[in-house]
């Protein structure tokens, strides 16, 4: 008579419709997964259902994995109707699995529409090999997600020797991908040579995935070389319109600690060195410092052993470099012993060359992985340590200041009679006021003398060779220091003459700031100890150009503003590569560079005269250069 009995109490489905029941268990239990069963079958579909989709995932395709429907087809098929519930399921599987010990496990090809062709390990690898170790990868294809393309997981301690080189290559299952986008960006004219470009990628995509040539250089510069090859037109690398590319197109990167966890992430890797690679610096450092400490160790113990073994233990430990030994003794010399490697303790201070050879190339394993590592001598004021560095131009820089020192500790007296006896010293300070002072200026000039008195290249990677080297420079190093000397206070008056005519000139505001802008590139806190050695000999006369220049000006100022409308593109566009580069200046950028200031000479004191024809037309050769 309507009074409730029971409330909401849960009644078996399969008894009220076993049909109805029937379907919800295969689509939620069996093809949706929603099912907690230690039945092994289930696992084993669901691994392979994984798999299938990970293969979508790197054909960047959403059709090779068969739909839910095909699927539940194929448990409807199997199952015996009375099956409706999870209790008479396992009864059903317990009895039938015994005649079938596959029942119900589906194979890759029942879950696939269609032969995923080209997906195999190596176009789509588990990892990629980034700065000697193997990274994890995984793909996703999800366009709009932060994670779609590849992602490479980066340990800290490799970030700084990641090259961005090898990262513009992704995978060769991608590479096809990226080559049409990148035809696909050139201007008509060269791209017309490619059409079609899904056929003109696939074939180039062959070419380049050969293993010696994959992974080789930059991507962009050899598909330049290939388009110029093929085409005999005149492409250049900006050619390529990198902004046109689909972002999965670039390498996503996931920096991890030791730890596992997630330090940064993206696919600017230079912004990803830029926010962590001082900590990089340190992990590697850490790894470095074990080593160096564990070979010492091994050392001692080994030359209680057997000095044979010693030396085999120091050859195989560190891989030596290019340099080699040093040279060989001339005869009747003392012969000097250079171990094969720094057997010290990471830390320790040395005043002399008391270290054995010093390679330029270092072995460091890690979990089964062979890491390079560049050593390098570091300034410590009144000694020098040992340190190993991931990036070789940070270690060549740190071992040229160390090497310095190093040599410094070994004539100390000339040093301190050197400093007291700088001639014009006073004189030049007062000068040099506005950048820094007294003692930072004889700093600068001391320390172009030893570079030049004993730094020249070769540089010495053992004892002998360094101690031949205190020999030779010791004698010419007091000359030396008095040429860098008089260099310098050559330019110093320059550079106050030009500084006062600029403060002095009025009614000239672009003249005034160009000027000052050049002065400020050509003459900064430090341009003795930064400016090579060449150009210095220059400097007096680019410095007496800009007196010259705003002497003229009152004359004709139009002829000023017309010669710097021809400047300034020059020039703006070389300071914004540099930019582009970090800092980062080849050879040619360099040559460059210096011919800018010839231009300006020519332009604004063609009577101070240049060492070599210089002009617009010239400079627009060059750029075609460091540009291709």
């Amino acid at each position: 008579y309507g009074i409730v009995v029971y409330n909401n109490r849960r009644v078996n489905f399969g008894k009220v419709d076993p049909h109805a029941a029937r379907e919800v268990f295969i689509r939620e239990a069996l093809v949706g997964g929603n099912w907690e069963t230690r039945l092994p079958f289930l696992a084993a579909n669901q691994k392979m259902i994984a798999k299938v989709e990970e293969l979508e995932h790197k054909s960047r395709r959403q059709d090779v994995l068969v739909d839910d429907e095909l699927i539940y087809a194929f448990y409807d098929q199997q199952l015996p109707p009375e099956v409706c519930s999870g209790h008479s399921f396992e009864a059903w599987y317990r009895e039938e699995s015994k005649k079938q010990p596959d029942l119900l496990k589906l194979t890759r090809e029942e879950l696939m529409r269609h032969e995923a062709a080209g997906i195999t390990t190596n176009a789509f690898p588990k990892t990629v090999r980034l700065g000697g170790v193997d990274c994890a990868a995984s793909y996703l294809h999800e366009p709009g997600d932060a994670r779609d393309g590849i992602t490479v997981t980066i340990p800290l301690f490799v970030l700084n020797q990641v090259s961005d080189e090898r990262c513009e290559w992704l995978v060769p299952g991608m590479l096809k991908d990226k080559i049409q986008a990148l035809l696909k960006s050139l201007p008509q004219r060269p791209r017309s040579r490619f059409v079609p470009l899904p056929d003109s990628a696939t074939r180039l995509a062959e070419l380049l995935c050969a293993p010696e040539r994959f992974g080789t250089g930059s991507l962009t510069d050899v598909l330049l070389k290939q388009v110029r090859d093929e085409t005999s037109l005149d492409v250049k690398r900006a050619d390529f319109k990198l902004d046109m590319l689909s972002p999965h197109l670039f390498m996503n990167f996931r920096v991890v600690d030791e730890h596992g966890r997630q330090l940064g992430h993206g696919r600017n890797l230079g912004a990803l060195k830029a926010e962590w690679g001082a900590k990089a610096r340190g992990a590697f450092q850490a790894l470095a410092g074990l080593k160096l400490g564990s070979t010492a160790a091994d050392a001692a113990d080994l030359k209680q052993k057997a000095p044979q073994a010693l030396e085999n233990h120091a050859r195989g430990a560190i891989k030596s470099g290019v340099n080699g030994p040093g040279p060989a003794a001339k005869p009747g010399s003392t012969t000097l012993s250079a171990p094969a490697a720094p057997s010290t303790p990471a830390g320790q201070r040395y005043t002399t060359w008391t270290f054995g050879e010093l390679p330029e190339l270092m072995e460091i394993r890690k979990a089964g992985q062979t890491l390079i590592g560049f050593p390098a001598l570091i300034d410590g004021g009144d000694a020098v340590t040992i340190e190993v560095f991931d990036e070789p131009e940070v270690a060549a820089a740190k071992h040229r200041a160390g090497l310095r020192r190093l040599f410094a500790l070994q004539i100390k007296d000339a040093l301190k009679y050197l400093e007291k006896n700088i001639p014009d010293l006073q004189k030049m300070a007062v000068a040099y006021m506005p950048l820094g002072t007294q003692e930072e200026l004889r700093t600068q000039i001391i320390d172009v003398a030893l570079d030049r008195a004993f730094l020249l290249d070769p540089l010495p990677t053992d004892e002998y060779a360094f101690k031949r080297r205190v020999e030779e420079g010791r004698g010419r190093l007091t000359l030396i220091a008095n040429e860098v000397a008089r260099l310098a206070a050559t330019i110093l008056t320059e550079y106050a003459a030009a500084a006062r005519k600029i403060k002095d000139t009025k009614n000239a505001p672009d003249a005034t700031a160009d000027a000052l802008q050049q002065l400020q590139r050509l003459v900064p806190k430090n341009f003795i100890a930064v400016a090579p050695w060449a150009q210095l000999a220059h400097y007096a006369r680019y410095l007496k150009a800009i007196t010259l220049r705003l002497d003229k000006y009152r004359a004709d100022p139009a002829r000023d503003a017309a010669k710097l409308a021809e400047l300034r593109p020059q020039e703006q566009r070389y300071w914004r590569l540099v930019a582009e580069r970090k800092g980062a200046v080849d050879a040619r950028m360099q040559e460059l560079r210096w011919l800018l200031e010839e231009l300006r000479v020519s332009f604004f004191a063609q009577e101070l005269r240049t060492p070599q024809p210089v002009s617009v037309k010239r400079l627009d050769k060059l750029w075609a250069q460091v540009n291709s």
